[in-house]
C-alpha cells in the first residue's frame, strides 16, 4: 500500500492522540588509552571572563545597538514558563511496540541494530518510521534543508501530527536560516513544538550575533537522532538533506546511520530530553514571529513543488525499489543483537559549563580503550593535532595497524578544516600509518543502491566511525577534530559488534583503495598520492584535482594557530 508521498505504507494504521506539550548491558569495559592520550591535546572549556573583560566586550555591544536599532540586536528571551514534557514510556501497545518487544523480549539485555550504509536506505528508515509512528517522535538535528527530500520530510512530521503524534522537533539555528516560515507554521500545530538550540535573536543580521556573542554562537549542537515511539531510533552521521539521501544529482555523501531497537532506545530518549530541556533549548515561538495555528501556506506550496517534480518522481521510485524496502516488505529485515550505549556531551557544553568528565571525549576514554591490534578510523575532518599524531604514532610503533580515511583537498566542502589535517600526514605516514583520502567522485544514484555507503561512489566523506581491533565500534556525530571535542555538542553509539567492525576493515580492504587516494612519502620526504583505477596505479606528486592556487591557501592557513577551531 502506497501513502501519497509514494512511499510504502506499513500495514498499522491505529490512531492515537496525543496532548500538546503539558543495554542495554555497559559496554565500557575496556581500558582506557589511545583515545585518552590523543584527546588529551584539546584545550579544556574557557575559564569565564572577568569583570573587566566582560564590561570591554559589553561596552561595544551596547554602543552598537544604540546606534543600530535596525539590526535587530536583542538579548535572548527569558525562559521561563517553558512547557515541560518528556518521553513517552508508556509505547508498549503501539504498532512499533507491538513489532519490536517480542524480539527484545527473546533477546534479553541486547539491543537490535541494523546499519543503514546506503543513502537511500537512511531516507527510507525515516519516511517509514514517520508513517509507523503512532505516539511520538523525537528529532534532532544539526542540518535539515529545504530541498527536496528535506521538504517530504518536514511534511512527515505535520502528517504524523495530524494523525495524533506528538512531535518535537530540536534544530541548532545555524544552518536554520530560510526555514523560520516553515518551522512556524510546523510549530502552530497543537502536536508540533520546535525549539532551537543557540539561538540568533537577530534573524536578519546573524553576523552581529557571530561578532559580539561569539563564545556561544560558536558552540553547537551538532547531535543528530530520530526516535519514533520510544521504539526504534536512527543515531549516526547523516543530516537531513539531499546530499545525504542520494536526491542531489551530482552530490553524494558517503555516511553512516544505524536504526536500533531495544533498550538503547530509551537511553537515547533520555538523552534527547536532556538537551530538550537545556538551558540551550528555546521555544521557537520565543525567537521566531508566530503564524496562525491553521497557516502552512509555504509548507504546503513547498511539498506540493516537490511533489510534482519529476526528479522527485524518479527518486522516490528508487526509495521504493531499495534493500531496505525489499527486506521490510518480505518480513527480513535482519538486526545484529549486541551490547551497545548511547554517549553524549553533556548540553551544557553548548554554554561551555559542563564538567570535563560530562564530556563526551572524556567519556570515551572510559569506553574505547586500547587497540591491541588495529585501528580503523573514517573522519571527514580529521584535525588529530599534536598529541593526537603523537598517540597515533606511539600506537604504529607498538604494532597497531592504523588506517584513516578522510576527504581529500579535492573532496573537502570546508577547505579550512583540510589545512588543520595537511601538515600532520607526513609524521603520521612516517610511523606507519596508512592514509586514504577520498576521491570527488560522481555517485550513480538512482541506479545504484549502493551508492552512499562508505568506500561506494561519492562526491564527498561524511561518515564518522571508527573500529578498534575489529570487536568496538563507534558510530555518530563525533568528528576527529577539536571543533567536536572542545567545542560543539556530540552523540554517538559504542557497538561491541566484531559483524559491524568486520564490514569497516572489509571496506578499507576491498572497496576504499579503489575510490581514494593513498598517501605515500617518498624517500626524500615528499608526499604523493596513489589512485587505484582499473586494475592499475597512478601517481600524483601534487594533491590531485586542485589548483596551485588551492594548495597555497590550505599551506597558508595550516600555519595560523587556529586548529581549536576546527
Amino acid at each position: 500500500m502506497l501513502h501519497k508521498s509514494g512511499i510504502p505504507e506499513l500495514a498499522f494504521q491505529t490512531r492515537h492522540p496525543c496532548r500538546r506539550r503539558n543495554e542495554s548491558r555497559n559496554a565500557s569495559g575496556w581500558s582506557a588509552g589511545w583515545v585518552s592520550s590523543w584527546l588529551s591535546g584539546f584545550p579544556e572549556p574557557a575559564p569565564a571572563m572577568s569583570r573587566h573583560k566582560r564590561l570591554s566586550v559589553l561596552l561595544p555591544v551596547l554602543i552598537l545597538c544604540l546606534g543600530a536599532s535596525l539590526s535587530g540586536c536583542a538579548l535572548l528571551p527569558s525562559q521561563e514558563n517553558r512547557t515541560t514534557s518528556v518521553a513517552f514510556r508508556d509505547t508498549a501497545d503501539s504498532q512499533l511496540g507491538k513489532a519490536v518487544i517480542p524480539r527484545v523480549a527473546a533477546n534479553p539485555g541486547y539491543s537490535g541494530i541494523y546499519p543503514l550504509r546506503h543513502a537511500l536506505d537512511a531516507f527510507a528508515a525515516r519516511a517509514l518510521l514517520m508513517r509507523a509512528a503512532e505516539r511520538s517522535l523525537d528529532v534532532q538535528y544539526y542540518v535539515w534543508h529545504k530541498d527536496t527530500t528535506g521538504t517530504l520530510l518536514f511534511n512527515g512530521l505535520y502528517e504524523a501530527a495530524e494523525r495524533g503524534v506528538r512531535v518535537r522537533l530540536l534544530l541548532d539555528d545555524a544552518n536554520a536560516s530560510g526555514l523560520d516560515t516553515i518551522l512556524a507554521e510546523l510549530d502552530a500545530h497543537p502536536n508540533i513544538e520546535v525549539r532551537l538550540f543557540n539561538p540568533f535573536v537577530t534573524r536578519r543580521a546573524r553576523l552581529l550575533t557571530y561578532i559580539f556573542d561569539f563564545a556561544r554562537a560558536n558552540r553547537r549542537m551538532h547531535n543528530k537522532s530520530f526516535t519514533a515511539d520510544n521504539q526504534v531510533t536512527i543515531v549516526g552521521g547523516r543530516n537531513i538533506g539531499d546530499q545525504y539521501f542520494g536526491a542531489a544529482g551530482g552530490q553524494l555523501f558517503a555516511d553512516l546511520d544505524i536504526m536500533a531497537a531495544g533498550p538503547v532506545v530509551h537511553d537515547v530518549s533520555n538523552t534527547f530530553d536532556r538537551y530538550w530541556t537545556s538551558e540551550s533549548s528555546y521555544p521557537l515561538d520565543r525567537i521566531v514571529s508566530p503564524v496562525a495555528s491553521d497557516s502552512i501556506a509555504e509548507l504546503a506550496a513547498a511539498t506540493s513543488r516537490v511533489k510534482n517534480d519529476p526528479a522527485t518522481l524518479a527518486y522516490i521510485s528508487a526509495v521504493r525499489d531499495s534493500p531496505l524496502m525489499h527486506k521490510l516488505l518480505e518480513g527480513q529485515l535482519p538486526l545484529e543483537w549486541v551490547t551497545m550505549q548511547i554517549t553524549s556531551d553533556d548540553p551544557a557544553k553548548g554554554l561551555g559549563k559542563a564538567a570535563p568528565e560530562a564530556l563526551l571525549r572524556h567519556k570515551l576514554k572510559q569506553i574505547i580503550g586500547k587497540p591491541a591490534t588495529e585501528v580503523d578510523l573514517i573522519s571527514p575532518y580529521f584535525v588529530p593535532a599534536a598529541a593526537g599524531v603523537a598517540s597515533f604514532v606511539a600506537l604504529a610503533e607498538q604494532g597497531v595497524q592504523i588506517r584513516i580515511l578522510t576527504n581529500s583537498l579535492e573532496a573537502t566542502d570546508v577547505t579550512l578544516v583540510h589545512s588543520g589535517y595537511a601538515k600532520w600526514r607526513k609524521p603520521l605516514l612516517k610511523a606507519g600509518v596508512r592514509l586514504y583520502e577520498s576521491r570527488h567522485l560522481s555517485p550513480t544514484l538512482p541506479e545504484s543502491h549502493g551508492a552512499g555507503s562508505i568506500g561506494s561512489s561519492f562526491s564527498g566523506l561524511h561518515a564518522k566511525t571508527f573500529a578498534v581491533d575489529r570487536s568496538r565500534v563507534f558510530v555518530g556525530s563525533f568528528n576527529f577534530d577539536q571543533r567536536s571535542a572542545a567545542i560543539n555538542t556530540e552523540m554517538g553509539f559504542v557497538i561491541n559488534s566484531p559483524t559491524l567492525a568486520q564490514l569497516i576493515a572489509d571496506a578499507f580492504r576491498d572497496n576504499i583503495p579503489g575510490k581514494t587516494y593513498e598517501v605515500g612519502l617518498s624517500d626524500t620526504g615528499q608526499l604523493y598520492w596513489v589512485e587505484r583505477r582499473d586494475g592499475e596505479q597512478v601517481r600524483h606528486d601534487v594533491e590531485p584535482g586542485t589548483t596551485f592556487w588551492q594548495r597555497a591557501r590550505v599551506w597558508i592557513i595550516s600555519l595560523l594557530p587556529i586548529d581549536w577551531m576546527l
